[in-house]
C-alpha cells in the first residue's frame, strides 16, 4: 500500500494520522506548526484523502499499512499521533511494533470498542444525487436532513471533489466505510502493552472518554499520562494553540 502523504520540516520524525471521514489536509495548519522541531508526515490512511481504495477496512491492515509507510519512507523509529480512528491505528502499530515508537499521543479515542454511531451520517452522505446537485451548497441542504450540527456537515463535505467534468465525487471510499463501521468500532486487533511514554488528549465535551477508561489505557500502556482540553471530539481543530502546546510540552 502507497499512501499519499505530505511532510513537512526536518528533525526527528512526527507522523499524524488522521480519523474517520478526515485526511491529511484536516493537520495542514499544526503541521506546518510542529514542522519547527520535527519531520512531519501527514498521512492519508487508506479509503481517505488521496490514499488507494481497498475493500478491507480493519485495524490490522491499517496497522500494515502504517508499517509499509515506515518501511517505504526509510522511518526507524517515530513520534505519533492519532485522532480518533487514526489514535486506535496508531495505538495497535505500536502494541505491535514498540521498537518502531518513540513517544505516542493519541487524541480524544479509547483502546475499546465503540458501538457503531456513524450509520445516519453515511445514509445522509449516500442520499446525495453526485451526479445532479451544482454546488456544495445542495448537497450541505440535503445533508442538514440527517445532521443537524453545521461544523459536522461542512467537516463531511470537504471531502466533495470535482472531476474533469465537473462532477461531484467523495474523496473517502464511502462504501468500503459503511461496509466496516463495525470493524472501524472495534478495540484492539493486537496482545501485548506498550511500554514507552503515551499521552491521552480528550475533550472535555467528548463522550468517547468514560470513566474508568484511564485503567483500561494503562493496562496496554503503562506509563500512560492524560490530559484533558475544553473542547469536544475534534480536540486539535477546536483548540489548534492548547493542542500544539500539550503536544510540544510531551515531545520535549
Amino acid at each position: 500500500m502507497n499512501l499519499f502523504f505530505r511532510q513537512y520540516g526536518q528533525g526527528k520524525p512526527l507522523v499524524i494520522l488522521h480519523g474517520l471521514f478526515g485526511s491529511s489536509d484536516n493537520w495542514h495548519s499544526l503541521g506546518k506548526v510542529f514542522s519547527e522541531k520535527f519531520s512531519v508526515y501527514l498521512v492519508d490512511q487508506r479509503n481517505h484523502g488521496q490514499s488507494p481504495h481497498r475493500d478491507e477496512m480493519d485495524y490490522q491492515v491499517l496497522t500494515e499499512d502504517l508499517e509499509d509507510f515506515f518501511k517505504q519512507n526509510k522511518i526507524e523509529r517515530a513520534h505519533l499521533i492519532g485522532h480518533s480512528m487514526g489514535g486506535k491505528t496508531v495505538m495497535n502499530f505500536a502494541v505491535k511494533n514498540p521498537s518502531l515508537v518513540d513517544r505516542l499521543i493519541v487524541v480524544d479515542i479509547v483502546p475499546k470498542y465503540y458501538k457503531v454511531h456513524h450509520d445516519r451520517l453515511i445514509e445522509g452522505m449516500k442520499s446525495i444525487p453526485l451526479d445532479e446537485i451544482a454546488s456544495r451548497s445542495e448537497a450541505d441542504v440535503i445533508l442538514s436532513g440527517y445532521e443537524p450540527d453545521v461544523a459536522v456537515r461542512q467537516f463531511l463535505l470537504k471531502n466533495l471533489g470535482r472531476d474533469d467534468q465537473g462532477k461531484f465525487f467523495w474523496r473517502f471510499n464511502l462504501q468500503a466505510l459503511y461496509a466496516h463501521l463495525e470493524e472501524i468500532g472495534a478495540g484492539m486487533q493486537y496482545n501485548g502493552t506498550f511500554d514507552g511514554d503515551s499521552l491521552f488528549i480528550n475533550g472535555k465535551k467528548s463522550n468517547y472518554f468514560s470513566e474508568g477508561d484511564d485503567g483500561l489505557i494503562r493496562k496496554l500502556f503503562p506509563r500512560a499520562q492524560f490530559t484533558t482540553l475544553d473542547t469536544g471530539h475534534w480536540v486539535q481543530a477546536e483548540n489548534a494553540q492548547a493542542f500544539a502546546k500539550t503536544v510540544f510540552e510531551f515531545l520535549k
